[in-house]
C-alpha cells in the first residue's frame, strides 16, 4: 500500500506531513512512502533524506496522487480553501485522504471531497481522550505556536525579559500576561518564564488553575460567579453576554499594566471570544505588544486583524494565523508522528481496515463512498449547530 506526501500549497506553509523519520515508522507497517519532490525542502528535509529512508521521490504531483492509495496533507482542502481546490481532481474513489481539514469552520469542502468518493479523515475531530493523545495534531501544533508566539512577543517588545542587575543600573523584568491556559498558553506561559519575565495568566476554567501555577505563572481570578466553565473536549463553555462584559472590564484593569499580552482562547469551528477591547488596549503603555493566536477565528483582542499588524496608540498587536510553520522543522517531525500514530489505527498488516467501533476512527472519519458521514458535519451543512 502506497502513501503520498505532496507538497503543500497553501500560502507560506512550511511544513510537511511526513519527515523521513515517520517513512522508516511506516515502513514497519508495510507501507511504501512516495514523496513528491522538493516537498520537505522548506522544513528542512530533502530529497536525499526521504530516499536514504527509503521513500520514492516522485517529480509530479499527478503522477504522485494516481500511484498513491493514502495521501497525508498538512492542509488538505478546507484548511487550504483555494489552492486546495486544484486537488480535487486528482482525488478518485476509494483513496484515502488525512490531514488537517477544517471541517468545522468550512464543511462544504467536505462535501466537495466526498463527490469525488474519496475518503477523508479530519485530525481536527480527534476525541479529547488519553488514547488519541499521540494523533492529536491541535496539541502538537499548538505547543509550536505557544512556544513561537513569545518568542515573537520578546523580539517585538522594546524591552527586555529578565531582571538584570549590571553596572548601569537594575532593568526591571517585563509583565506577561497569558490569556487561555490550553496547550499553546501553558507552553507560552513556560516560554515566558524561561525568558525571565514575571508571568501571569487567566482561563475560565477553574480546573486551569493548577496546570497554571505549574508551569510557574500567578493566576489572574476574576468575579464572574461562572461555576463549571469546562465543556465537551475540556473546552470552556461559552458565557452569558453579562458574564462576558464583566469578563471584559476586569480583564481592562489586568492588561493596562502588562508589556506583553498573549491570547489563546479558541474553540474550532466558532468565532473567538473577544477578551481584550479597544480601550483596554488604550490603556496600555507605548511599546507594549499582544500577540493574538486566535486570529483566525475573528481574535480575542478587539482590534486584530488576522495576519496583519496593527499599531493602535503605540500598542503593536499581532494576529499570525500560522505560527507552527515558523519552525517547520520540529513542527513537521510532531505532525508526522502523529499522522504515523493514526495509520496504525486504519491499516492492519499493510492492509486498509477502518474499525468503526473504534472512537477516534468513527469521530475523525469525515466522507466515505461519496457521502458527509459524521454527524457534526452534517448538522452544519444542514444549517444547524452541533
Amino acid at each position: 500500500m502506497i502513501v503520498a506526501v505532496p507538497s503543500e500549497t497553501f500560502p507560506g506553509e512550511r511544513r510537511v506531513a511526513l519527515t523521513p523519520q515517520g517513512v522508516q515508522a511506516l515502513a514497519k507497517q508495510s507501507l511504501h512512502t512516495h514523496v513528491q519532490s522538493g516537498a520537505g525542502m522548506a522544513a528542512g528535509y530533502p530529497d536525499e533524506a526521504y530516499r536514504d529512508a527509503g521513500a520514492v521521490v516522485v517529480p509530479q504531483r499527478d503522477e504522485l496522487f494516481g500511484a498513491a492509495e493514502i495521501i497525508v496533507q498538512v492542509r488538505t482542502l478546507g484548511a487550504n480553501p483555494a489552492a486546495g481546490r486544484q486537488d480535487l481532481e486528482l482525488f478518485r474513489a476509494g483513496q484515502v485522504l488525512i490531514g488537517a481539514a477544517d471541517p468545522l469552520g468550512d464543511p462544504s469542502a467536505a462535501r466537495d471531497i466526498a463527490a469525488t468518493g474519496a475518503t477523508l479523515f479530519a485530525l481536527e475531530l480527534a476525541p479529547r481522550i488519553t488514547r488519541a493523545q499521540s494523533i492529536d495534531i491541535l496539541s502538537s501544533m499548538a505547543t509550536i505556536a505557544g512556544y513561537k508566539a513569545m518568542i515573537l512577543a520578546a523580539d517585538r517588545l522594546p524591552k527586555l525579559f529578565p531582571l538584570l542587575m549590571t553596572a548601569a543600573g537594575t532593568i526591571t523584568p517585563a509583565k506577561v500576561l497569558v490569556l487561555g491556559a490550553g496547550v499553546a498558553g501553558l507552553q507560552a506561559i513556560a516560554t515566558a518564564k524561561r525568558l525571565g519575565a514575571v508571568v501571569s495568566a487567566y482561563d475560565v476554567r477553574p480546573a486551569a488553575r493548577e496546570q497554571i501555577e505549574s508551569v510557574g505563572a500567578k493566576c489572574v481570578e476574576l468575579d464572574l460567579a461562572t461555576g463549571d466553565a469546562e465543556g465537551q473536549g475540556g473546552y470552556a463553555k461559552a458565557l452569558t453576554e453579562e458574564q462576558q462584559v464583566r469578563q471584559r472590564e476586569q480583564l481592562a484593569d489586568v492588561v493596562s499594566g502588562m508589556d506583553v499580552v498573549v491570547t489563546t482562547a479558541a474553540i474550532p469551528g466558532r468565532p473567538s471570544p473577544v477578551l481584550v477591547t479597544a480601550a483596554a488596549v488604550r490603556r496600555m503603555a507605548p511599546g507594549s505588544v499582544i500577540i493574538d493566536l486566535a486570529a483566525e477565528r475573528g481574535g480575542n483582542c478587539e482590534l486584530t486583524i488576522a495576519d496583519q499588524e496593527v499599531i493602535d496608540g503605540g500598542v503593536t498587536i499581532l494576529g499570525p494565523t500560522n505560527l507552527a510553520s515558523a519552525a517547520p522543522y520540529h513542527a513537521s517531525a510532531m505532525y508526522g508522528r502523529n499522522i504515523a500514530a493514526f495509520l496504525k489505527l486504519i491499516v492492519k498488516e499493510g492492509k486498509l481496515a477502518i474499525d468503526l467501533e473504534d472512537e477516534i476512527v468513527r469521530e475523525t472519519l469525515v466522507c466515505r463512498d461519496g457521502e458527509v458521514v459524521n454527524e457534526r458535519i452534517k448538522q452544519l451543512l444542514q444549517g444547524r449547530e452541533y
